[in-house]
């Protein structure tokens, strides 16, 4: 991690530069690619205040922290930071992972038909339906916002598609018996 310190109203100290270096290098294992930190140390009166800019990753978060004492300030803010970070990845692993579960039962898969130049995607979705009435599965559709409802006809035990036309009205689709 390329870290920059800046000190106000502080003298420069090696100890202190190295100090946060170590405590930003922790970081490095939550972050995949190289991050940039700005740390600001500063002393007002008798607060010693703490500043830390982390960019990279696709994150970009900060702290500030003020105490008594310089080391606890770097401390407290980077503890703060790592919660932020430990967030954000945890938020980003979740949103990614419902991406995958979504995508398991779509297949886009190129088909050619003879004498055709073009090649169309045909979108393939596995999906589970369950007896109901017509009644029921209208109820459904009036909860989910979906275009389709396939579901199998507890009547008929025949697969059947509800579906929602331009008028506001619903199509049944059912097989010839």
């Amino acid at each position: 991690m390329h870290t920059s310190v800046t000190f106000k109203n502080l003298d420069s100290s090696e100890n202190l530069k190295s100090y946060v270096r170590d405590k930003l290098d922790r970081f490095d294992k939550y972050l995949y690619n190289p991050a940039e930190a700005k740390v600001v140390l500063s002393v007002e009166k008798f607060r010693h205040i703490a500043e830390v800019n982390i960019t990279g990753d696709r994150l970009s978060i900060s702290g500030r922290e003020e105490t008594n004492d310089m080391y606890s300030a770097i401390d407290m803010v980077l503890d703060k930071l790592e919660k932020q970070i430990k967030k954000n990845k945890q938020k980003n692993r979740g949103f990614r992972s419902g991406l995958k579960e979504r995508a398991k039962g779509v297949i886009d898969e190129p088909i050619s038909f003879p004498g055709d130049e073009v090649v169309r995607e045909v979108r393939v979705k596995n999906i589970a339906y369950k007896p109901m009435e017509v009644e029921e599965a209208i109820m459904q559709m009036d909860l989910v916002d979906n275009n389709f409802l396939v579901f199998t006809n507890a009547r008929t035990d025949q697969v059947n598609v509800l579906y929602s036309r331009n008028d506001g009205h619903y199509g049944l689709i059912q097989p010839s018996s």
